[in-house]
């Protein structure tokens, strides 16, 4: 068969079975197999099913994915994203719209210590949403407003989907992580300034809420030790070269792990809780990262990967069209695919022809997983919405979606921002050796 046909019909396959629901792990792993049993023949599929899970299952370097899950599992059961959002509540929430700035910080804070989207938005729905319609909120405003606050756990390091493209591409995990951090800022400003325009546009949607006196502020910072210790721990670990990223995810979880035990917030019906549900994303995550591997070995053979390539590098639009063919393409994409599918799916393809085309990979790094967190809040899929939703049923996705939209728009002025300047995401990496 030809090999450009056979890559045609291994994507139609895919897209197809994720149509049907069949998770997107198994969609990429079963296109892939098939496509390679096409070409190659049934035993060279057969050994690459046997082979490849084993081989990413047992990579040292992939390790460090479950293992920032379970940092913020137990992170999230001790209930330091609760601390933190009632620090921002007694700071900010006598102000018209405070719950929602509480909320924003309350999800770049517990982002810091995280890493995860899925589980900064699932967490902060069931700490911030419930106060949010108490105090009168607009509840598809404020599930929105906590869907985009949770793909800040994407972008402020540690970010798994960082550490991930860290690792495809070679590129040193420490610079992306400071990379990370203004971006990360950046976000949450932009987000700030949407509460402020909807204080001012709709007054009713963002209510004020009660006043809290200068001492309540103050022992809501107290409250706030464990996280700081955590993440000046991790990350200054990793940058005071005491540790690997690996290790200080291990580190970390493990230093989770005992604070909660230490502060009698991780009895073991807890750590139960948190051990099941590190489990199940992290193995979600690893199915995707199979499925991708399988996939990707179908479309080296057909040379689909060496050719789109070639084709990127000579478009007759330049270095910066090119870039903005790709971003427009990761828009598209993120309406029907998980960014992590995403990440796996395409960066073997594009970051080749950034490089040829002279783009810094760092900052590349930094520009991909902008991009991506589009996928989690914009229509048809934005896990994070389907997040919000399983939680907070009672909120139609519509209204969600509704809700997602002005921050869909700051992140695209953020995006053409940080494009235009690249020194807002490599200053901090130039100054790690």
């Amino acid at each position: 068969m030809d090999r450009d046909l056979a890559a045609l019909l291994g994507f139609v396959t895919m897209f197809g079975l994720m149509a049907v629901r069949v998770p997107i792990g198994l969609a990429m792993g079963i296109a892939g197999v098939g496509g390679f049993a096409l070409l190659s023949g049934t035993g060279p599929a057969l050994n690459l099913l046997a082979n490849v899970p084993l081989s990413v299952l047992t990579d040292y370097n992939l390790s460090v994915i479950p293992m920032f899950i379970l940092m913020g599992a137990f992170a999230s059961h001790s209930g330091m994203s609760t601390e933190l959002f009632v620090a921002g509540r007694a700071w900010f929430g006598h102000r018209r719209g405070g719950l929602a700035l509480a909320t924003i910080a309350a999800c770049g804070g517990f982002s810091a210590i995280n890493g995860s989207s899925v589980a900064t938005a699932a967490t902060m729905t069931q700490v911030a949403l419930p106060e949010m319609r108490r105090a009168g909120y607009d509840v598809g405003f404020s599930a929105g407003l906590i869907a985009a606050g949770g793909t800040l756990g994407i972008m402020i390091p540690p970010s798994v989907i960082l550490v991930l493209y860290g690792i495809m591409t070679e590129t040193d995990i420490t610079k992306l992580f400071a990379a990370g951090i203004i971006p990360g800022i950046m976000a949450v400003a932009f987000y700030g300034v949407v509460v402020a325009a909807m204080a001012w546009w709709r007054p009713d949607a963002v209510p004020r809420g009660d006043r809290h006196g200068w001492g309540e502020r103050f022992a809501s910072l107290r409250a706030l030790w464990a996280v700081v210790v955590l993440f000046l721990f991790v990350l200054g670990g990793i940058y005071g070269g005491l540790f690997t990223v690996q290790e200080a995810a291990g580190i970390g979880a493990v230093g989770t792990l005992l604070i909660g035990m230490l502060r009698g917030r991780l009895p073991w019906r807890e750590i139960k809780a948190a051990l099941i549900g590190a489990l199940r994303v992290s193995s979600a995550i690893m199915l995707i990262v199979v499925g991708a591997y399988l996939f990707g070995y179908f479309l080296t053979i057909t040379q689909f990967t060496q050719n789109a390539v070639q084709f990127l590098v000579h478009l007759p639009v330049g270095p910066f069209g090119v870039l903005a063919l790709i971003m427009l393409g990761y828009l598209v994409l993120g309406a029907v695919m998980d960014e992590l599918a995403m990440i796996l799916l395409t960066v073997p393809i594009v970051f080749p022809a950034m490089m040829q085309l002279g783009f810094d990979s760092i900052w590349f790094g930094v520009i991909v997983v902008m991009a991506v967190t589009f996928g989690m809040i914009c229509p048809p899929v934005g896990m994070n919405v389907f997040v919000i939703n399983s939680i907070a049923r009672d909120v139609p996705l519509g209204a969600i979606y509704k809700g997602t939209l002005p921050f869909i728009g700051v992140d695209l002025i953020r995006l053409f921002i940080l494009c235009m300047f690249p020194a807002l995401s490599l200053w901090l990496p130039g100054f790690i050796p």
